[in-house]
């Protein structure tokens, strides 16, 4: 884990962020801590396999399905996207918590706009990572939530590799297995897909807040 990403004693607070901020609405929560979670002041490393090789030169993030045209940008061209800020907690399924962190990046709903909208029945979102075909599932509704971006900075630096770098995914309303590492594609579905660490038991959905850990 990165050491000198530990933080203070003092929870990061939603108030203390300036007004470009979008604010994750659960960190607004009396209590930010999820049922069966327990805070971290550090910045751990989980993952199903291990990082995967990335060459900047040929990454490509391609977001495709039902959408209404097909999108790919390469890392220039993704680097000069209209950018976001937001605030949000981090819930990891193996039941620790980072509060307050601030990633930057372009959001899911900046990237469907330029792909030309989402077609009606577009219900489900397969994320898919450049780790050995590493794949996972989520609702479309939780994908265009305002909160939610493609990130290259958490915190102020660049996203490390074996965080997820260059670019993850960040789904704050869900479990993190959820903000896919290494992302390289997105395709918006009519069915739910099970992805990796669904198909191995995991929940179909995630919600931290009502403990979706396991089964559908």
């Amino acid at each position: 884990m990165d050491s000198d990403k530990e933080q203070g004693r003092e929870v990061p607070s939603a108030e203390a962020q300036p007004p470009e901020v979008i604010v994750s609405p659960d960190t607004r929560r009396a209590e930010r801590v999820p049922p069966g979670q327990s805070r971290t002041r550090k910045w751990p490393v989980l993952d199903a396999s291990g990082p995967p090789a990335i060459d900047l030169q040929s990454w490509r993030l391609r977001l495709g399905g039902l959408v209404a045209q097909p999108a790919e940008w390469n890392w220039d061209e993704f680097e000069k996207l209209p950018r976001v800020k937001v605030f949000a907690d981090f819930h990891c399924v193996t039941r620790w918590s980072r509060l307050g962190n601030l990633w930057e990046g372009v959001s899911t709903r900046e990237l469907v706009a330029r792909a030309g909208g989402v077609r009606p029945e577009a219900r489900f979102v397969v994320a898919y990572g450049y780790d050995r075909g590493w794949t996972t599932n989520l609702p479309v509704e939780h994908f265009l939530a305002a909160d939610v971006l493609v990130a290259t900075l958490h915190d102020g630096e660049p996203i490390s590799l074996e965080h997820g770098g260059p670019a993850r995914l960040v789904i704050p309303e869900l479990y993190a297995w959820k903000s896919a590492k290494w992302l390289s594609g997105l395709e918006l579905v009519e069915k739910d897909r099970a992805g990796f660490w669904e198909a191995n038991g995991y929940h179909m959905r995630g919600d931290p807040w009502t403990e979706e850990r396991f089964g559908v």
